[in-house]
């Protein structure tokens, strides 16, 4: 037993529960925003890996007013099992980006909802204008707010490859400025890039470590269909891991990491119909057993070789 419960790392679901007092579930919502590397603003392509669902090939139908999507998801989930709080999550394409006054009228649907106990907003770094973070510090005052930034790497020649659109210094800006507003940050990153070897991994995850960061997400590299990313793959340009290769490497990253970062993801599962490589993703469940089973059987942890 650790810490953390069952689990050898400080797990989101440890976290809910501690914070709310039971699981809590989340609803996946769709605000209907594009993203500025889609738009021409800043490119019309996209991130290289990412598919035309931008990231959302999980959320609600934008179609439906958000009280809406919040009700027929919790109708479908509340079904299986007795749930009693939900996080609202935003997810599909950058959720920052349209004007404040539409972004205060969704986000306080969302947060009004009597089931939702938070709000989780997916969003770019370049996306976080004052007045959009004064709007997320006045909300977070009413209930959590938390910021997900899609970082992916700290590496500037992979960044660039993957046409994540803005430098690093972006991200650091971005994360003080909601800091200073006391709204927690949970930073998305992709292990297994291409061009990136474990140890550029870890320095990423080193210098999160250092950043005033609340969780993080390690999401492994997906090959989906459509993609910039899936051509290059076709062509033998990369390889991805394989099943055993990513766990071991996950344990290297959690060794390594902050012990009180929340491990908001550990692997990710692509949508089936569009997933190229590896095929080992979709069985997402059997990933986590593994990983588990090995963290306990070399008795490591998180946190285990990290270094003040």
């Amino acid at each position: 037993m650790t810490k953390w419960g069952e689990k050898p790392y400080h797990s989101l679901d440890y976290m809910l529960r501690e914070r709310f007092g039971e699981k809590v579930y989340k609803v996946t919502l769709n605000g209907g925003m594009s993203c500025p590397n889609r738009d021409g603003k800043i490119g019309t392509r996209g991130c290289i890996f990412c598919s035309a669902g931008g990231s959302g090939d999980f959320a609600a139908d934008a179609a439906l007013s958000i009280t809406d999507q919040i009700e027929s998801q919790i109708s479908i989930l509340s079904q299986k099992r007795p749930i009693h709080k939900y996080i609202a999550y935003f997810q599909a394409y950058t959720n920052t980006y349209a004007p404040v006054e539409y972004l205060e009228k969704i986000f306080t649907e969302a947060i009004s909802h009597p089931k939702i106990v938070a709000l989780s907003i997916g969003t770019r770094p370049d996306c976080l204008s004052p007045e959009i973070v004064t709007l997320l510090s006045r909300l977070n005052k009413q209930k959590p707010v938390w910021i997900e930034l899609g970082l992916q790497t700290i590496h500037e020649s992979t960044a660039r490859y993957i046409r994540r659109g803005y430098p690093l210094c972006v991200f650091d800006d971005a994360v003080k400025r909601l800091r200073k507003e006391n709204i927690e940050v949970i930073v998305h990153t992709i292990l297994g890039l291409p061009g990136e070897n474990t140890a550029d991994i870890l320095e990423t995850m080193e210098y999160l470590n250092h950043m005033d960061i609340q969780g993080i997400k390690l999401q492994l590299l997906h090959v989906l269909r459509g993609t910039d990313l899936a051509a290059d793959y076709e062509k033998g340009l990369f390889l991805t891991y394989e099943r055993d290769e990513y766990i071991s490497l996950l344990i290297n990253c959690l060794e390594h990491l902050r012990p009180d970062m929340v491990i908001h993801r550990i692997t990710g599962d692509g949508p089936k119909d569009l997933l190229i490589a590896p095929l080992w993703a979709s069985r997402k469940r059997e990933v986590l057993n593994m990983l588990h089973h090995r963290m306990k059987e070399e008795q490591t942890y998180q946190g285990r070789l990290f270094s003040h």
